[in-house]
């Protein structure tokens, strides 16, 4: 090896063994373990280089690239090893950890509007394209287009992945985000191995899947899984190599991204979870043995706040927890589940700060034992702060702060029952008899009637 760029591809290859695959085999190629964390490492490397050889990528050059994630980190990766700025324009329901990781290893990240639609100035593609006509010495990658994307697939990955699986593949679990791993392997398995089917796992929401299977294009819908699934077919995806597809709900990849890591001790994320769901349906389809293929196409660890984090998955409804139509559905964190942040009554100020910063709360219960006793927020800590400076605030006790006169709700009132508590400028303290069961702010009201409207 002669530098960290060496590192991608070669990744490894790992039998499912805990969960039902049927009467099939199957295996996962763990596409997490390139160094940036994802499969996208190998096309990003091979369309920089691409554009190197034919001379558009000069020397302190910019490159600019739409993407929801993954191809950003993988091109922010290596071109920080050429030495290239680097440029990504990401719809705004992009990970807050994918985001991060861009900015850390020196890239510029631009957020735009994910309910837009191709052809409108804010959307990921067209402010991409736009940024770089306007910079000197930048290229637009467009992974789309991109020749030198599923040529990377077509010429590393597939061979790799066939030699791997001793030359002996019934079929491949695929997603499309540009559409180069689909193309690239198929085109290789085509020629190489005729026998191995492709088969296309896609988000509900995606036009790709209901495209292959009826031959029409439907209105695209919303989707929350990351990185796949497409409002369009992209230049680089060749859909006639696709032999059957499944549309998988965003709840069922999220508990199947959940399973692998819990059953298998696989770590992916929202992709890999899509990808798994179809792969475990046409295993448990088949009615003869066959060897079965798919990808963890990235790392699990970007999106701890999301694919892991129950309060997220409560709030999109992907708890599958039957709802009521009553103010305990609000309620994302309850105490009785440990969901709860919270603080006691003798916890000094620095404490409720630090709890605060690490949950992303702005309020908390404070709890003696069982029994809230009162309520303390960010303004109740200004005001302190304001009021007493620094070195004496943040000792003091929660007690000292703390509001003591509490607004309760049943847990079982009518939802609409918060509005007059919101309108009063109070926080709804959920209250089941006569235990405390959770918070419920606005933000929680909106999110119910936004998801309300899916």
């Amino acid at each position: 090896m002669t530098s960290i760029l060496d590192l991608i591809g070669e990744t490894p290859l790992v039998a499912v063994t805990r969960l039902d695959t049927g009467p099939c085999q199957l295996f996962l190629k763990l596409e997490s373990q390139n160094p940036s964390g994802s499969i996208k490492d190998r096309p990003a490397r091979a369309m920089i280089e691409a554009a190197e050889a034919d001379g558009r990528l000069k020397p302190g050059g910019m490159i600019v690239e739409a993407t929801a994630g993954n191809t950003g980190l993988g091109l922010a990766f290596v071109g920080a090893q050429k030495g290239y700025r680097t440029v990504l324009v990401v719809p705004d329901k992009m990970s807050r950890e994918k985001i991060l990781h861009a900015r850390a290893m020196g890239a510029e990240v631009i957020l735009t509007r994910s309910d837009v639609g191709k052809g409108h100035p804010d959307y990921y593609q067209d402010l991409a394209a736009d940024i770089t006509q306007r910079a000197k010495g930048a290229i637009y990658i467009n992974q789309f287009e991109n020749p030198a994307n599923p040529h990377a697939h077509e010429t590393a990955t597939a061979p790799e992945l066939l030699r791997q699986m001793n030359n002996d593949i019934d079929a491949v679990v695929v997603g499309v985000g540009s559409g180069g791993t689909l193309t690239g392997v198929g085109r290789f398995m085509k020629a190489a191995s005729p026998k191995t089917k492709m088969i296309l796992a896609d988000p509900v929401g995606s036009v790709l899947a209901p495209l292959v299977k009826t031959g029409q294009m439907t209105e695209a819908g919303s989707w929350a899984v990351e990185g796949i699934g497409e409002d369009f077919v992209p230049p680089n995806c060749d859909l006639s190599l696709v032999k059957e597809a499944y549309s998988i709900p965003d709840p069922e990849s999220f508990v199947a991204a959940r399973d692998l890591l819990r059953v298998e001790g696989v770590f992916g994320g929202s992709s890999s979870g899509t990808l798994l769901a179809a792969a475990l349906r046409y295993c448990r389809a088949q009615s003869t043995p066959k060897r079965v293929v798919s990808f963890i196409c990235d790392s699990g660890a970007k999106y701890l706040s999301k694919v892991f984090n129950d309060a997220y998955l409560a709030q999109e409804g992907f708890l599958g927890v039957e709802k009521s139509g009553k103010v305990r559905d609000l309620v994302v964190a309850p105490r009785d589940k440990g969901g709860a942040v919270e603080v006691r009554p003798q916890d000094n100020l620095r404490t409720v700060f630090a709890r605060m910063r690490a949950a992303d709360v702005s309020q908390m219960p404070v709890m003696d034992g069982d029994r809230i006793v009162g309520l303390v927020d960010e303004s109740d800590l200004l005001a302190a702060l304001l009021t007493l400076g620094e070195s004496r605030a943040f000792s003091r006790p929660v007690s000292d702060v703390m509001v003591t006169r509490l607004e309760t709700i049943s847990a079982d009132a009518p939802i609409r029952d918060l509005v007059p508590l919101f309108r009063k400028d109070f926080v709804a303290i959920v209250m089941e008899d006569d235990r405390f069961l959770g918070l419920v702010t606005r933000i929680d009201l909106i999110n119910h009637f936004r998801t309300a409207m899916q």
